[in-house]
């Protein structure tokens, strides 16, 4: 394992290096995986690199590198975004890149490490997202988790020429089973 911060029972995450940014740059490019996130525009290396730099220069960001252990191979990120400290809670996001990995319960034990230490290190109450209706798959894991559906942005996503409903869901400190 190369310099692990969460250690799960197949993956692990880590800090993102600098090193990292063309896999990101092809992950970021390919329209499968970015069809589950907000990005709609392409991403070159410069641009990947100096987002790597200042990964670490926000206190509000947590974001880190999955890694497949028996592989050691990074195939995808997850982090915690807008860390509001004073009412406790932060927005979770995750991506898995390496698409020959989907399906194999990766983004699931990513998203419960993220989850645990969010209320075991972090102290925070509440981890909310934003997924798209038609993210059948991430629905699905963040249930597993421990999120609840808490309500609809009608129409949020503009994806394939029409307009896509985004759910809204959280998981609570105190529902969480860590």
């Amino acid at each position: 394992m190369h310099n692990p911060f969460l250690i799960g029972e197949q993956t692990y995450l880590r800090p993102i290096e600098r090193g990292d940014a063309p896999l990101f740059v092809a992950w970021l490019n390919d329209p499968e995986v970015t069809q589950f996130l907000k990005v709609h525009l392409p991403f070159n290396l410069l641009y990947e690199e100096s987002f790597i730099d200042k990964l670490y220069q926000d206190p509000d960001n947590v974001v880190l590198g999955i890694v497949e252990k028996v592989t050691d191979r990074l195939i995808g990120s997850t982090g915690l975004q807008r860390i509001d400290r004073r009412n406790r809670h932060a927005n979770f996001g995750i991506v898995i890149g390496a698409k020959e990995v989907w399906g194999k319960g990766h983004g699931t034990e990513a998203t419960r490490l993220m989850v645990r230490y969010a209320f075991a290190t972090l102290n925070l109450n509440r981890v909310w997202l934003h997924v798209y209706a038609f993210n059948e798959r991430g629905i699905r894991t963040y249930e597993q988790v421990g999120f609840k559906r808490e309500g609809v942005l009608r129409q949020e996503v503009f994806r394939d020429g029409r307009y896509w409903d985004a759910i809204t869901m959280a998981v609570l400190r105190d529902e969480w089973e860590g």
